[in-house]
């Protein structure tokens, strides 16, 4: 269940005329309130409505209610089946049982594809459908559970989702429209809206016990076992998404608490976030230069303020020859280079353990073009330094809200970069996730040149290259025609016999991104095979006719 199937219908009526617990819903909420408008896709005017009340489907039978209170509360409704009653709950359970003491006698599916084959071969096995309407009495069934036509779809569709998704929290992970899902017990299950921020849910476990079990489920989907010994883990599930998850009750004071970051398949674009207003056209052309001639990039902020995001967009912004490594403690950096070469950290009990710092060794030895590291923390942040140092570019997360404070984390411990070393990095972007709108904004509030090492200060020299107004939400390039970065890095690297001409090629590829911006280029892929263009061609052989 990774895809979002593609909407079989364009209004409420058709929605409801196809999935009978919509209609359901629909008719209860209509006698307390408005009717929901019904859309297929969202965009950023809706957070400008008063009272948003609307539907959006993620494929059927599931649809998201988004709506506000009288008090004003904003409410993040999953519209899902429902067992009618308890026989029909007590009935799934059985078969569920049943289907997995079958399974032990079978293969182990390889694929989703095959999990869903072997799910539905069991079903038949422990299943027989019925001529009633209804299946009365609760007994206990040895051979089969009765069914009846209605119920086969009902049943197989919980299947699916306690086995191949992630039960109750199935549907919010499914919604491409969220950041991340959070759980701080059975009746506090929230979500980060990318559109609304934090939303409460009406996703709920039944108790404690069943929240817990849910809990260790997850623990198992990342191979990890989470205990009173170790009660935090930290790992990634499969489909991609970052799960953090606090065990003991002496640690998450209110009992077990998980979140999960989720993960996009396909990275947004840099042309989705210029459209956004996160930087502009200008940026990512100076970044380009920047990228593009080996030099080092840091993306810096507070949590949740865009940095990997950031990082993932431009990554094609990389030569297309160039081989490039990465090294992260989670799968979150996706790099479209047919060279990469993908490394992660692994935890292990009792021995065998590998570290960002022993993958960073590794890096070294292995001559890349570029390395990427998902975020610098520790000691790891040295051998970072010394590949800068050897003269492989490094670009990188790094958790910070200025310049000032990276020089202050990167110089301390458990880092210890000697800060004379510092002006080894080139370039600092700093992100902020900022509530205007009335939604939550990522900007870029500025793009720092570390210029070098004054002695007699002892200290580090920077200069601001852009700027953010945050009273007209512009960006002003502060270093133009005065880049040192620029002038006196990429300009020798390009070759340029005038430092001054490299402001035209940032020109030519400002134009090369605001001609994508128009015409609604806004696909990672598509982007990457535009960028793939110019690098077989350069100027000679621009992707567009200006």
């Amino acid at each position: 269940m990774k895809k979002v199937e593609a909407p079989l219908y364009d209004t409420l009526e058709n929605a409801m005329q196809r999935n009978h617990h919509l209609w359901e819903y629909v008719r209860g909420f209509e006698a307390v309130g408005k009717r929901p408008a019904f859309i297929t896709s969202l965009d950023r005017g809706l957070t400008e409505e008063p009272q948003p009340n609307f539907i959006y489907p993620l494929g059927d039978p599931l649809f998201i209610h988004i709506y506000k209170t009288r008090e004003g509360k904003l409410i993040y409704q999953v519209i899902e089946p429902k067992f009618a009653d308890n026989n029909q709950e007590l009935r799934y359970n059985v078969i569920s049982d049943k289907l997995l003491e079958l399974s032990a006698k079978e293969k182990v599916p390889e694929t989703e594809r095959d999990t869903i084959r072997l799910i539905n071969k069991l079903f038949v096995k422990c299943t027989r459908v019925v001529g009633r309407r209804r299946v009365k009495g609760t007994k206990y069934f040895k051979k089969f559970v009765p069914i009846t036509t209605d119920e086969k779809e009902l049943f197989k569709y919980f299947l699916k989702r306690d086995i191949i998704g992630l039960g109750r929290i199935m549907s919010p992970m499914r919604d491409p429209n969220l950041e991340d899902v959070t759980g701080l017990g059975p009746r506090n299950i929230t979500v980060y809206h990318k559109l609304f921020g934090l939303m409460h849910t009406n996703v709920e476990f039944k108790g404690a016990i069943d929240y817990l079990k849910f809990v260790l489920t997850l623990s198992d989907k990342v191979g990890k076992t989470v205990s009173e010994r170790t009660p935090i883990v930290d790992g990634t599930l499969p489909d991609g998404s970052r799960l953090n998850l606090v065990y003991s009750p002496d640690i998450s004071l209110k009992g077990p608490s998980f979140c999960i970051r989720k993960f996009a398949e396909t990275p947004i674009s840099l042309t989705q976030i210029i459209q956004w207003g996160t930087f502009s056209s200008e940026i990512v052309a100076y970044l380009w230069l920047c990228i593009e001639y080996g030099k080092n990039i840091f993306f810096t902020g507070e949590s949740a303020s865009g940095k990997t995001t950031t990082l993932n967009s431009l990554l094609p912004l990389i030569p297309t020859n160039a081989k490039v490594f990465t090294a992260e403690d989670t799968a979150e950096v996706l790099v479209p280079h047919k060279v990469w070469q993908r490394m992660l950290t692994r935890e292990r009990e009792g021995g065998g353990s590998v570290t960002l710092f022993d993958i960073l060794k590794a890096a070294l030895r292995s001559r890349p073009n570029y390395l990427i590291v998902g975020e610098i923390r520790g000691a790891e942040g040295a051998i970072a330094f010394q590949t800068m140092q050897a003269g492989t570019p490094v670009m990188s997360t790094f958790h910070c809200a200025s310049v000032r404070q990276l020089v202050q984390r990167i110089s301390g411990t458990p880092i210890n970069v000697p800060i004379a070393f510092v002006d080894n990095l080139n370039v600092v972007l700093t992100q902020q996730a900022i509530y205007g709108k009335g939604t939550i904004l990522r900007r870029c509030l500025g793009v720092d040149e570390i210029v070098g090492y004054d002695r007699n200060q002892k200290g580090i020299i920077t200069r601001r290259a852009f700027d953010w107004d945050s009273a007209r939400d512009k960006f002003t390039f502060r270093a133009y025609h005065n880049s040192y970065i620029l002038e006196a890095k990429v300009a020798p690297s390009a070759g340029l016999e005038d430092p001054r001409e490299v402001y035209e090629q940032m020109d030519l590829r400002t134009r090369i991104i605001e001609e994508m911006v128009a015409r609604k280029i806004f696909n990672y892929y598509e982007i990457n095979e535009v960028l793939k263009k110019f690098y077989k061609c350069k100027q000679e052989g621009a992707p567009f006719t200006f």
